[in-house]
């Protein structure tokens, strides 16, 4: 017996995921929110701590260090999803699946997208200002050099490019959800969530949720770096690239090779 779901059973098991969101209290719901983007904060400050840690290795080898920030920063993913935490990013394939087959109406799936970014906004928050710039994680060098030059360069690029970027990692982010969906034991769920998050970060896209971290981090770590410019040259096109990228190439696609034409 193969210890992993086909394809389709994946889509299903991805879909009902919505499902079950959407069927449960709005408070619930937004706790739910709340857990995930703290968890995907947590990763991201893992991240930081680790490869930020490193200014010798990262001058000789920069490749090396998008690599290991890469490696780390699925932890929050992870989290996420043993724990059912509610993440705006993969909800923009979960739900696109759910409103396909006519399951929920299309005003209620911008209704908990909403919701899920505004809570997951609330969650990465909690992190970034209690649980680091409160208590001074991240005051020192080589941290703190490393993670405002990294802010600085994100909300330093051209909105289409933002938007671009914002496509691929969503599309990678949907895909490691989708993937983890496949496993029928943690370990395996840990190893398909891991390699396409892996991927989004060591090529340096742009996840909108994980950007509400790092950038008012960076900001609350005293980074020059205004909210006005993190909101308009940053999060607006990630945002929309994420949705694109989730909703798309893993929302549209597997509804129509797997869910379409079935009851």
């Amino acid at each position: 017996m193969a210890n992993y779901y086909n394809p389709k059973e994946i889509t299903c098991n991805f879909a009902a995921s919505a499902n079950f969101k959407s069927n449960l209290p709005l408070i619930k719901f937004c706790i739910l929110s709340i857990l995930g983007g703290a968890f995907i904060a947590f990763g991201g400050m893992l991240s930081v701590m680790v490869a930020g840690g490193m200014p010798g290795i990262g001058e000789s080898n920069p490749g090396l260090i998008k690599f290991i920030a890469g490696s780390l920063f699925p932890v929050g993913l992870i989290m996420v999803s043993i724990t059912g935490a509610d993440l705006f990013t993969s909800d923009c394939a979960a739900f696109t699946y759910t409103t396909l087959q006519k399951q929920i109406k299309v005003k209620t799936f911008f209704k908990y997208l909403a919701l899920s970014y505004i809570f997951n906004f609330l969650g990465t928050q909690i992190v970034a200002f209690l649980l680091s710039g409160e208590v001074g994680l991240l005051d020192k060098d080589p941290w703190q050099t490393y993670l405002h030059s990294y802010s600085e360069v994100k909300v330093n690029q051209a909105f289409l490019k933002v938007f671009l970027k914002g496509i691929g990692a969503n599309w990678l982010v949907c895909l490691g959800m989708f993937m983890g969906y496949s496993a029928k034991d943690i370990t395996g769920k840990c190893i398909a969530i891991w390699i396409p998050v892996m991927l989004f970060v060591t090529l340096g896209y742009e996840h909108s949720i994980a950007n509400m971290f790092f950038i008012p981090v960076a900001i609350y770590s005293g980074a020059d770096i205004l909210w006005s410019n993190f909101i308009i040259h940053n999060l607006i096109p990630a945002t929309m690239g994420n949705f694109i990228g989730g909703a798309l190439p893993v929302g549209c696609v597997y509804w129509y090779i797997y869910l379409k034409d079935s009851k």
